[in-house]
């Protein structure tokens, strides 16, 4: 996994101070607006409610959960069938978009930025500056990444609309929580892997189960590249020693990006800006 982004000064980047401060909505408004988790792995849904409802257009928690396509943990699987519904659950950037269209009935665009691999630029400037034109950004997060020191390593990546920037401060909901511009950048800078719990992997381990249909089925050559199985195989050698640190997770394939998507209504100036816009240049 990558450690983190740079944090790069341009020519053209302004420096920190009152550019860097954008508001879509204030705090209080965000405590009374904000959705709440709609169900389980609809952090992506969840953040497309309140996109539309930033931009004006209303829809309910169920219509847009329906056109995200939500997809769903299967926690009674198989080791192999769990893992791959681990890969995919949730939702992907694309189905964000895909789904705020959908709902809007085609009245909302969005457009994702990757950050991974590294990206020339100043996050809270760049956000700064779609947000005062009227973009709403939802970024698109590797939670598994800038952990503080004695926490437990989180079990998913996560979807969370940015309501507003400062210097140094990235504000979102879903939790409302407000996240240094050094966190949130590192979490917004990830290989697209996921950490799954060694107790996971264990409970659902058994003695028919074959891990050699993911290596060797799946159309993703990632789960052969990150040798899945073969970091299974070691897990289950080390339940016969005691005496070694034993890993505490495995690394699988994930279907998600690390980035920001940036809505906007369709037909208006700033959604068509949104769409011509340039990808951001690598560092």
């Amino acid at each position: 996994m990558e450690a983190g982004c740079d944090q790069v000064q341009g020519g053209h980047e302004e420096e920190p101070g009152a550019e860097d401060e954008a508001m879509l909505w204030s705090i209080q408004e965000a405590l009374e607006r904000q959705t709440l988790q709609i169900g389980a792995s609809a952090c992506g849904a969840t953040a497309v409610v309140d996109v539309l409802k930033a931009l004006g257009v209303d829809v309910s928690p169920e219509e847009t959960d329906r056109c995200v396509q939500t997809r769903l943990r299967r926690n009674e699987s198989p080791l192999p069938d769990y893992l791959l519904s681990r890969s995919e659950a949730g939702a992907t950037h694309a189905q964000l978009i895909q789904g705020a269209e959908e709902a809007s009935k085609g009245k909302v665009v969005g457009r994702f930025f990757h950050l991974h691999p590294r990206r020339r630029v100043r996050l809270v400037a760049w956000l700064a500056g779609w947000i005062r034109k009227g973009a709403v950004p939802v970024a698109t997060m590797n939670m598994q990444l800038a952990v503080p020191d004695g926490e437990e390593v989180p079990d998913a990546w996560h979807h969370q609309l940015i309501f507003g920037v400062a210097p140094n401060a990235v504000f979102m909901t879903n939790p409302l929580d407000v996240v240094s511009e050094a966190e949130v950048h590192q979490r917004l800078c990830s290989e697209s892997v996921l950490l799954i719990r060694r107790e996971d992997v264990m409970q659902r381990l058994t003695p028919d189960c074959c891990l050699t249909d993911l290596s060797e089925s799946q159309s993703d050559p990632r789960w052969k590249a990150l040798d899945v199985e073969g970091q299974v195989r070691q897990m289950t050698q080390e339940e016969q020693e005691s005496d070694r640190p034993k890993l505490t997770h495995i690394t699988i394939p994930a279907a998600y990006s690390s980035g920001v998507t940036l809505f906007a209504l369709r037909q208006s100036e700033l959604g068509q800006e949104l769409l011509g816009a340039p990808d951001l240049p690598l560092l």
